[in-house]
């Protein structure tokens, strides 16, 4: 990482001896090492510091840039009597720059070694490192990953953040506002409290950045359980509390991009909660698993589980049919869909309250009918989530992490395995493997009910799948009757389990409820007892050979 030093002695180290107290009082900003890639807002707070009166240190473009915009500039060449080498590796590991930014101006000895080999002191480090997270991003090789890992730029960040009594650092764009405000607040200069928090700052950078570096070359290497593993976030939102309201909670990224919540447009309503978080995400990773070229899809959500999804001709009729599915608990839900928010789908919508809509786009005249809802969030993204990407996903256990890759698992026609007599007819595959994508997305156990590619009844978290076939039957009973049907939608449906019958009672509950078909995983010891009641119920059943429990 390109970076600027200084090596002039500057007035009086021995005064700021003297007169500093790096626990109570404030330090003058004399020097600053300007060195970054992201230039953004460099020339402002180069000509802010210039006006100051602080002496500017730089190398590379960074220093091109200043001295293009007239700003008077220092080259490290100058200070370390080293040219730029190796390709630009080594510029800035040298004592003239790590003792400006190391050197403990209340220490005797330090002061004496400054003043013996022409150290001058660095009091504000500006720096911001290679883009290796936007270089694996982009999809570059392995050696030009391995030339975009810095390593001068994260030494002097640390030193300069250890040195935090005497010395501040700035590695973030956003902070050069502040910076700035601080140093016109008192008189060019900064207060303890506020070093502290750039270094803290600073420290979680290099570490993100190492994370960043350490898990690529995980992946590269198709390394599966690496003897250390890190992981790393930025602050993107404080939230006004957790699950509950007793409970602080913040919300980071990771960095990744992937469509979702974490980089969805906000266009109105109040802050996302904790919950509203949490459910938005689940909701759009499920209707992403409905490829829009193939018809408009619906999801609502609530704490984290569908209670409708369907695919329509159109997404108004996507919506009507999830919300049919269960109307009461559809009240206050999350509503993904897997195509761009149109003005009639917004009208529908509006007609009951709703916490969430997202969704790939959005027409001006939808938000126009959604700003009349103060209360309902809209958020947009580019694309949908691409549901068989790879990844991982971590969650946090007592004294530690489990860490295990993304359930991207994905089966289609040819991979399901005919075990009964009777086979689905090509009507029953398609309700099949609809609901086999929403089941992937219920928590376990999970029983889904599916007719004409719409959920008309869905068991979640039960204990035993046995009693999440039977709710899902009496949540479809209520519907039948809310609706005025002569019967349960649940008769002549299909019927998707995240997991094996261990038993035959649970298949037998769906055919009770009208169930004519039925998925799932197979490889239970008693598979052939399950198999053998599904024949005498006349049902047809397929095997996956591949489980979606979701805990």
């Amino acid at each position: 990482m390109p970076c600027g030093i200084y090596t002039g002695m500057s007035p009086s180290l021995t005064d700021a001896k003297r007169t500093f107290d790096p626990m109570t009082d404030l330090h003058p900003v004399r020097r600053a090492l300007l060195s970054v890639s992201d230039k953004t807002g460099l020339i402002e707070l180069g000509k802010a510091l210039a006006e100051r009166g602080v002496e500017l240190l730089s190398t590379g473009g960074t220093a091109k840039a200043l001295r293009d915009a007239g700003l008077a500039v220092k080259d490290v060449s100058e200070i370390t009597g080293f040219p730029e080498m190796m390709d630009g590796r080594v510029k800035t590991l040298h004592p003239m720059v790590h003792g400006g930014l190391l050197a403990l101006r209340d220490n005797d000895s330090h002061v004496a070694a400054m003043d013996e080999h022409g150290i001058g002191a660095i009091d504000l480090l500006v720096v911001n490192l290679y883009p290796f997270e936007a270089t694996v991003a982009n999809g570059a090789g392995y050696d030009e990953c391995i030339e975009n890992i810095d390593i001068g730029g994260p030494a002097m960040i640390r030193a300069a953040s250890k040195n935090h009594a005497f010395v501040n650092v700035v590695v973030d764009v956003q902070d050069y506002d502040a910076l700035l405000a601080e140093l016109a607040a008192n008189d060019g200069q900064t207060s303890y409290a506020f070093r502290q928090n750039l270094a803290q700052t600073a420290y979680a950078r290099t570490a993100a950045y190492d994370t960043a570096v350490s898990n690529w070359m995980a992946d590269a290497l198709a390394a599966q359980a690496p003897r250390r593993r890190a992981f790393a976030g930025e602050l993107k939102q404080t939230l006004r509390y957790g699950e509950n309201s007793h409970q602080q909670a913040v919300f980071y990224t990771d960095g990744t991009n992937r469509p979702g919540v974490a980089t969805a447009v906000q266009h109105q309503g109040k802050e996302l909660s904790y919950n509203n978080i949490n459910d938005t995400d689940a909701a759009f990773e499920l209707v992403a698993e409905f490829d829009p070229a193939q018809g408009a899809a619906c999801a609502i959500i609530k704490h984290a589980n569908p209670c409708g999804v369907a695919k329509g001709a159109t997404l108004i009729e996507a919506y009507k049919a999830a919300f049919d599915c269960d109307r009461t608990s559809a009240f206050g839900g999350i509503i993904a869909l897997n195509q761009p928010l149109d003005a009639e789908t917004a009208q529908e919508i509006t007609g009951i309250f709703t916490e969430v809509v997202i969704a790939p786009g959005a027409s001006e005249e939808a938000k126009a009918i959604f700003a009349a809802k103060k209360n309902l969030r809209l958020l947009t993204t580019e694309a949908l989530p691409d549901v068989t990407a790879g990844g991982k996903t971590v969650r946090q256990v007592a004294g530690g992490l489990l860490v295990q890759n993304k359930d991207n698992g994905f089966i289609d026609m040819d991979d399901l395995k005919v075990v009964t007599k009777k086979a689905p007819t090509e009507e029953q595959m398609r309700d099949l493997l609809f609901a086999w994508k929403v089941a992937k997305h219920v928590k376990s156990n999970a029983i889904v009910y599916v007719k004409d590619g719409a959920t008309v009844g869905v068991g979640a978290g039960q204990m035993s799948r046995l009693d999440s076939a039977m709710i899902a039957a009496k949540k479809a009973e209520r519907m039948a009757d809310a609706l005025g049907l002569a019967q349960p939608l649940t008769i002549g449906s299909a019927v998707a389990s995240d997991a094996f019958f261990p038993f035959p009672d649970g298949l037998m509950e769906a055919a009770e409820a009208g169930a004519t078909c039925v998925i799932q995983p197979g490889g239970s010891m008693r598979d052939d007892e399950v198999i053998a009641a599904a024949d005498e119920a006349g049902l047809a059943m397929v095997f996956t050979g591949m489980r979606h429990f979701r805990h």
